[in-house]
């Protein structure tokens, strides 16, 4: 991806936040097979699990990415594919040489007369992928069951916002059938990605003045949208933190 540094975001939470808030990921994977595709993309939806700090200086580590998906995509084939040498092994946790990558896209994009498209919130996680493909063994199906339901719950908390209260109770994973539950687990596999680094952007006009930058948001306001209410809320956001960073 490329990144001028006007557009750049370098701090590790809020990228981390950014994935929170949009955790739809694409998963991208270069892997030679003789069967499958050499490029494959999934559309999955990640937790992220943060890591603390490290060291004397407080590192903080990116975090660990988790997810599942269906044993019939050919991804998840070519994954199990690659890893089969090390099944021999009798291991139940697989993780793959090569790196893969997770691109994560902001809720708004929209063009801009006359000259210039907004892809406001773009950020790309790589790192190593394990692969949980054995059914049978008890640590893919802890991974898997820890999984859905951490899934299950920041999606209904955190997407649907059923809190309880004056709001809908969360659906949880207790509340489907066991049986239903375990057939699912043997048709999916777990995977957990050990992010390596983190890149994003937001492209919101911050390389303008402030005049042009204001002609950007009244222009996005008059569209009378939520992605124009979105992205105009975005141009101020960002150029606030580029005056902030001006002035520090």
């Amino acid at each position: 991806m490329y990144l001028r540094a006007v557009h750049a975001e370098g701090q590790l939470p809020v990228l981390q936040q950014f994935i929170r808030d949009n955790p739809l990921g694409i998963l991208t994977t270069a892997i030679k097979s003789p069967i499958y595709s050499f490029i494959q993309s999934s559309h999955i939806p990640f937790v992220l699990d943060v890591l603390p700090s490290i060291g004397a200086d407080d590192t903080i580590p990116p975090g660990i990415l988790r997810g599942h998906m269906a044993k019939q995509n050919p991804q998840a084939k070519v994954l199990i594919e690659a890893l089969a040498g090390q099944n021999a092994a009798g291991d139940n946790k697989l993780e793959l040489t090569d790196e893969v990558l997770i691109l994560f896209n902001g809720p708004h994009h929209h063009y801009v007369t006359p000259n210039s498209t907004q892809r406001p919130n773009r950020h790309l996680a790589y790192g190593k992928i394990s692969v949980y493909c054995n059914s049978k063994a008890e640590e893919t199906g802890a991974f898997l069951q820890k999984q859905i339901q951490d899934l299950s719950q920041q999606s209904e908390t955190g997407i649907m916002g059923y809190t309880g209260g004056d709001k809908k109770s969360a659906w949880n994973v207790s509340d489907a059938p066991v049986n239903y539950v375990e057939l699912l687990k043997k048709n999916i596999i777990g995977i957990e990605i050990r992010v390596e680094r983190l890149q994003g952007k937001f492209k919101m006009s911050q390389e303008m003045g402030e005049g042009d930058r204001e002609g950007v948001v009244q222009g996005f306001e008059e569209l009378g949208s939520e992605i124009g209410k979105g992205i105009a809320d975005c141009v101020r956001e960002r150029a606030a933190l580029k005056e902030q960073q001006k002035s520090a």
